[in-house]
């Protein structure tokens, strides 16, 4: 009650209040706006005043840039609920807020400031959100979410990496894969949580049928093949092993997500759409193991990866945290299922853009246009109550 009273008094700008409100917002305008950008840039048309080649910087911005929003948004939310504290918010919410702003300007502009001084402001947010995670859940002793820091601090690392790598090698290429592979990582281990919770949940109102098996040792073993498999992708991403390594996790992981019971939720949006999100994950396995041994491109997996189970994964977080966060009715509206379906065609037109090369210019634009819909969209839908008070 004393929490819940210390919310009620809170008396700064309501998109201050908790850490979902500005970073689902910019990042999703953001991630909308960026993808326009870089495809200007790749036909030649534009050309970024950044250090980093075309394609890195679209890579980077991505990764580092809007997903680190999404994850610490989700962190900085789930953090009060994991230790009954008070969320981060005010002035150390808008320091932490304005550090992902100046990252993503010291990362557009390094070309004119010089990539040391663009590496250290882009560092300093996911050093800070680690910093303010781990203090957090020390002060609440949820030892156990530890983890998510600890994924959060080797982002950070590899996000320096990817700097030094691409200043050296003028690609970032082992990077580009190390932090693909920590964004995949985090989407099994909220997805594992998430998605079947909030399907049994719901299912819990419904008919008696199938439910969701609770987490047990065969989830334990996905995670490790999975953690297996990426790092071997990461540092030698061609070969056989490599190959088997992948599509061993890929089966782990669709048989993972066959126990959720995603067959009985078609008729709630939300809940769906964390089964089609999280479906994105074996495909990208199978892709990579396809790619190991040359029979597709490397880009198809990464992007089944990246625009598929991460694309759709954190619209799926954002949508439903903004709701319940906001005290709204968890339903789709039909502008929400309708970023639904764009996040997933995006996907989907930028795998085949990458298998089917005869057609990619065209497919290219339509991935374009349906990811920038969908953050848009999410950005048109939700920025009305991401900027209000919740009345409690």
């Amino acid at each position: 009650m004393a929490t819940m009273q210390k919310l009620r008094d809170y008396e700064g700008p309501a998109l201050l209040s908790h850490g979902f409100r500005p970073f689902f917002l910019f990042g999703a305008i953001y991630a909308g706006a960026a993808v326009p950008l870089w495809l200007a840039a790749f036909a030649g048309d534009l050309s970024l005043p950044t250090a980093f080649a075309p394609r890195d910087w679209h890579v980077h911005e991505m990764l580092f840039g809007y997903v680190s929003a999404v994850v610490a948004g989700f962190l900085l939310t789930a953090i009060p609920n994991w230790t009954g504290r008070l969320p981060i918010q005010g002035k150390p919410l808008a320091v932490l807020f304005g550090s992902w702003v100046a990252g993503r300007a010291a990362t557009s502009f390094s070309d004119v400031i010089g990539w040391r001084m663009a590496l250290a402001v882009d560092a300093a947010f996911l050093v800070l959100l680690a910093a303010a995670a781990a203090r957090e859940i020390l002060a609440g002793r949820k030892w156990n979410n530890l983890k998510v820091v600890a994924i959060v601090s080797l982002l950070a690392a590899a996000n320096v990496a990817f700097h030094i790598e691409a200043h050296i090698t003028g690609l970032a290429e082992f990077s580009t894969r190390a932090g693909v592979a920590l964004a995949v990582t985090l989407v099994c281990v909220i997805g594992g949580r998430i998605v079947p919770s909030f399907t049994r949940n719901w299912l819990a109102r419904r008919p008696p049928g199938r439910h969701p098996v609770p987490f047990n040792r065969f989830d334990v073993l996905a995670m490790v093949a999975g953690l297996c498999a990426l790092a071997a992708w990461v540092i030698y991403p061609s070969g056989r092993s490599t190959a088997v390594a992948l599509a061993v996790a890929g089966l782990l992981h669709l048989a993972r997500l066959v126990r959720w019971a995603g067959e009985r939720t078609f008729s709630d949006r939300l809940v769906l759409i964390l089964h089609v999100a999280y479906a994105f994950v074996p495909v990208g396995f199978f892709l990579s193991a396809l790619s190991a041994v040359d029979l597709v491109v490397p880009s198809a997996g990464i992007h089944a990866w990246t625009g598929g189970a991460i694309g759709s994964m954190t619209l799926a977080v954002m949508t439903r945290a903004s709701l319940g966060h906001t005290g709204q009715a968890l339903k789709a509206s039909g502008l929400v299922q309708a970023v639904y379906a764009a996040i997933v065609v995006a996907a989907l037109a930028r795998m085949c853009a990458a298998v089917e090369p005869s057609h990619s210019v065209s497919l290219l634009a339509v991935a374009g246009i349906a990811w920038t819909f969908a953050f848009f969209g999410f950005a048109l839908a939700y920025a009305p109550l991401l900027c209000r008070t919740r009345k409690f």
